[in-house]
């Protein structure tokens, strides 16, 4: 006789019952009434990039980074709790990476052996033997006579002025590069820089005509500059790893680490745009 397994261990567990993070979204992305084109106008997030997040794919996300911001403003626009999902894909996806531990900050000091100090008694030693021949010396130069030795003096030495130094004209202060670049853009243009000051970002910037200017990944380090004569349409991938100056002056918007930004800039000041 038998013992079978009981009909408790067959059931599936918690984990296979959940859906997938796409199903996820594309169910509440429906509930909502809302389409792809929707979401992606809402998001700012590229119409095939949402279709492949409702696919499970997320290889045209760009990355991790890129991914779980691309999970959390989807979520957040179809009205769902963005971390459940987003642990979910840290879950399956390896989790996220450990942090590098820190190198050590300071090296033990080498113990220096204590220097010699100087031997002060045998200096004064023949210091006073020197004086004393000295004054010796001095007693018994004197001439036959008795009379001391004149000794004539010379004629000093004529000491000529030395010229007037020219004062030195002391260098003009370097320009701030952010001033430089301020009174280098045109203002007859609109001009865009931007630089990664950390991590990457996939960045896409359009002419007003929809000329593709740039569309690519720029690592921390890197710098772009884009200019028209009328208007500058740009998509910012990881935008908090951007700065951002526009015709000389930065925008100081504080965006989100992981987060898509869509932004379009004209002549003039920044609010302008």
């Amino acid at each position: 006789m038998s013992i079978g397994n009981s009909p408790e261990d067959n059931r599936p567990s918690v984990e296979d019952e959940r859906p997938s993070i796409g199903h996820a979204l594309q169910q509440a992305r429906i509930g909502a009434g809302l389409t792809v084109e929707e979401v992606s106008a809402a998001t700012r997030v590229r119409i095939p990039i949402v279709h492949g997040i409702e696919e499970d794919d997320f290889s045209r996300c760009g990355g991790d980074v890129y991914a779980r911001g691309h999970i959390r403003t989807f979520a957040r626009a179809v009205g769902l709790d963005p971390e459940p999902l987003v642990g979910q894909y840290d879950a399956e996806h390896g989790g996220r990476p450990s942090p590098t531990p820190a190198a050590p900050l300071f090296e033990a000091e080498r113990i220096r052996p204590e220097p010699r100090r100087p031997n002060w008694t045998a200096a004064m030693v023949a210091a006073i033997v020197a004086v004393v021949g000295f004054a010796g010396f001095t007693l018994v130069s004197g001439d036959g006579d008795g009379k001391d030795t004149q000794v004539a003096e010379g004629t000093a030495p004529e000491v000529k002025p030395s010229p007037t130094a020219t004062p030195v004209k002391p260098a003009d202060p370097k320009p701030d590069p952010s001033d430089s670049a301020i009174a280098a853009v045109p203002k007859d243009k609109v001009t865009v820089q931007l630089s990664v000051v950390d991590d990457k970002s996939w960045i896409q910037a359009k002419s007003h005509n929809g000329k593709l200017l740039f569309d690519g990944t720029l690592q921390k380090g890197d710098t772009k500059t884009f200019q028209d004569d009328e208007r500058v349409d740009l998509i910012l991938g990881n935008a908090g790893a951007i700065e951002l100056f526009v015709n000389g002056k930065k925008i100081e918007d504080e965006f989100e680490r992981g987060g898509v930004e869509r932004l379009t800039y004209t002549k003039g000041d920044p609010e302008a745009g």
